[in-house]
């Protein structure tokens, strides 16, 4: 868990971890140099909870202080949760059944919620249920990213072994990291949202203003991992990267980028059309910030 000046929603994301008992797991925390009330909460469910606090001095990446938490962790399986993001009901005792089958990666869908922690819908994954083929996997993830941070559970060791998140992507850093980890073993995907992701705009992903740099994470992560997919799921990536950094720029009132948008428009066909909606959820994601906005202009 990397925490930064989460005194706002870190106690929730605390509890619901409380929620599924105190046996089975451990919760590594990492402190970025937080100057709010963070390291004081930490103390205090340190009574509560299997939980250790890693304190460290403000580095402002994620990345680097969950990898660090991914260095100091000892269970056989590991997971992400970000201070604002939750775990559902049943989540732990959902993990430890599929990881009886040794798989590398285990993945589940997750809820939208907003900074009230009132659900805005389900964030589904394309893929069905059981084992998933790893090409299966890859060929639909490499269009967008349809996994949640707070979703999977990985084997820690095979992570480790991958070196762990590349510290260079704060924005795209777990779709490269799910992508890797897909290609290393048995993949296992069962269809209960488990996990809340929440949407608030306080988040990194709203407050940075950094399109340049957005476009390249993500098209580094199609270099690397698209080569081999077909060439329908290439043209439905290239279009959802085009997509998503017009969303970010109209969502921090920048000027949208329309030229590389209608190019990758125009070199959709059929076969990338669908791909693109089934595999990039835009409809889920985009309703999931209709419904905040909604609920705030009637607040």
């Amino acid at each position: 868990m990397p925490v930064w000046n989460g005194e706002r929603y870190l106690p929730e994301a605390l509890q619901t971890i409380r929620e599924e008992g105190t046996e089975g797991y451990e919760v590594i925390a990492v402190d970025d140099g937080s100057s709010d009330g963070s390291p004081e909460i930490l103390r205090h469910w340190e009574r509560r909870l299997p939980l250790r606090q890693v304190a460290r001095q403000r580095g402002g990446n994620w990345v680097e202080a969950t990898n660090a938490g991914l260095r100091e962790a000892r269970g056989e399986y590991v997971c992400f949760l970000h201070q604002d993001d939750l775990w559902l009901p049943g989540r732990l005792a959902a993990i430890a059944r599929e990881a009886r089958m040794a798989p590398t990666l285990i993945v589940h869908p997750s809820l939208f919620v907003g900074p009230d922690g009132g659900r805005l819908g389900t964030w589904r994954c394309p893929l069905p249920e059981g084992e998933v083929d790893p090409r299966l996997f890859a060929d639909r993830l490499i269009v967008q990213n349809f996994i949640a941070v707070p979703a999977p559970a990985f084997k820690r060791e095979t992570a480790l072994r991958l070196g762990g998140m590349d510290e260079r992507l704060w924005y795209a850093a777990d779709w490269d990291l799910w992508l890797r980890l897909g290609r290393e073993g048995t993949i296992r995907y069962f269809a209960s949202a488990l996990a809340a992701f929440r949407v608030h705009p306080g988040s990194q992903t709203v407050v940075r203003n950094d399109l340049a740099d957005r476009r390249s994470q993500l098209e580094t992560v199609l270099e690397r991992h698209g080569a081999d997919a077909p060439p329908a799921a290439r043209r439905a990536a290239r279009f959802s990267i085009e997509l998503n950094v017009a969303l970010l720029a109209a969502a921090s009132r920048a000027a949208v980028p329309w030229s590389p948008l209608l190019r990758a428009l125009l070199r959709l066909g059929p076969g990338s059309w669908a791909r693109y909606l089934r595999d990039s959820r835009i409809v889920e994601r985009v309703r999931a910030r209709l419904h905040l906005r909604r609920r705030a202009a009637g607040a």
